[in-house]
C-alpha cells in the first residue's frame, strides 16, 4: 500500500530541489547562494526582482538632440531684455518682429486665422517667451505660440504640465483668479517661489507694455509649463 511518508533518501532530494546543502557520501554539495533559503521564506516563491522602465517624454526626447541649456541661462536671457518696451500702437519690439517672419506665425494664422502681420502690433507676452527660448537653442522645449491658451494647452498636451513654481518654469495667470486654461490672460518665466504665497516673475507685455521683473500672487496662476532643462 502506497503511502506520502518520504524516505530518507527522497527527503534528501527534495532538499537538492530546494537550495538546501546536503551530505552525498564524504562529500558537500552546496546549492547556489541565489537559492538559500531565508527565514519564513522559500526561494522557489520569492518575488523576482523589480525592473524599473523611464518612459521618456515627447519634449525629453526633443531635447537629447538640443544644446545642454540651464534654467538659470534662460532666465538670464530674459533678464536681459528687460526695460524693452513697445511702442504707442502695441508694437515694434523685436519679440513681435521675429514671430512675424517665423513659420510659427504661418500655422497659428491656418489655426486662429487672420494675417501675420497682425502679429506685428498684437499682445506679445506670449512671444516674449517663444522668443527667449528660440535665443536659448531650446525652442522645441519652450514652446511658441502668440496665444497663451493654446501655449499652456501645449505644455499640457506634452505632459510637462503642473502646479509648482520652479525657476525657469513658463508661468500663466488668469488675472480673475480662475484654475481653467481657457481662462488664461497672461504669461512670463518663474524666476523663484518666494515661499510666501507669490513668486518673482520676469514677464513681456506687461501693464506697462515693457519686459519687467514683477512679483506676482500665487492665486493668480493657473499653472506652470515646464521646458526641459540641464541640470
Amino acid at each position: 500500500m502506497a503511502t506520502n511518508r518520504l524516505t530518507p533518501k527522497s527527503r534528501n532530494l527534495a532538499h537538492v530541489l530546494l537550495g538546501a546543502s546536503i551530505l552525498v557520501g564524504a562529500g558537500t554539495l552546496a546549492a547556489p547562494a541565489a537559492l538559500a533559503e531565508a527565514p519564513g521564506q522559500s526561494p522557489l516563491s520569492a518575488p523576482p526582482a523589480e525592473v524599473v522602465k523611464t518612459v521618456k517624454s515627447p519634449l525629453e526626447l526633443q531635447a537629447e538632440r538640443l544644446p545642454k541649456v540651464t534654467a538659470a541661462k534662460v532666465l538670464d536671457i530674459a533678464a536681459s531684455q528687460i526695460g524693452v518696451s513697445e511702442n504707442a500702437q502695441g508694437g515694434g519690439t523685436k519679440f513681435q518682429s521675429w514671430y512675424v517672419s517665423s513659420p510659427r506665425a504661418q500655422e497659428t494664422v491656418a489655426r486662429d486665422g487672420g494675417n501675420p502681420q497682425a502679429y506685428a502690433n498684437a499682445s506679445w507676452c506670449a512671444m516674449f517667451v517663444s522668443w527667449v527660448g528660440d535665443q536659448a537653442g531650446i525652442r522645441p522645449t519652450v514652446g511658441w505660440d502668440a496665444y497663451t491658451v493654446t501655449y499652456a494647452q501645449w505644455f499640457k498636451n506634452n505632459g510637462h504640465w503642473g502646479t509648482v513654481a520652479k525657476p525657469g518654469a513658463v508661468v500663466f495667470y488668469d488675472w480673475q483668479g480662475g484654475k481653467s486654461i481657457d481662462g488664461i490672460d497672461h504669461v512670463g518665466f518663474v524666476k523663484k517661489d518666494n515661499g510666501d504665497g507669490t513668486i518673482s516673475t520676469i514677464e513681456g507685455n506687461t501693464g506697462n507694455g515693457k519686459v519687467e521683473a514683477r512679483v506676482r500672487p500665487t492665486s493668480q496662476v493657473v499653472g506652470y509649463g515646464y521646458p526641459v532643462y540641464s541640470g
